[in-house]
């Protein structure tokens, strides 16, 4: 347990950040699911709303700092393979 003062608030944020970065992660993990199930579906509209989707959820999560540019580049380009693949 933490003795300090600045220990102790460091323990409160990181809680906080915590939740955070866990509500974005598993935001992403859905969107990821649903775009997996309309590629595998092969309907058109629901890919392109999915992979939309996908791309402004990580793009937040970029910008909150969850994950790194290189991780979003290489996973959007992953999936734009699978849409091109279909």
């Amino acid at each position: 347990m933490a003795n300090h003062v600045s220990a102790k608030k460091r323990s409160r944020q990181n809680k906080v950040r915590n939740t955070i970065n866990s509500q974005y992660l598993s935001k992403f993990r859905t969107a990821l699911n649903k775009f997996k199930a309309s590629v595998e579906a092969k309907n058109e509209q629901d890919i392109q709303k999915s992979y939309s989707a996908v791309n402004s959820i990580m793009a937040k999560a970029l910008k909150k700092g969850i994950f790194k540019k290189e991780n979003i580049s290489r996973k959007l380009s992953s999936l734009s393979k699978q849409i091109s693949k279909k």
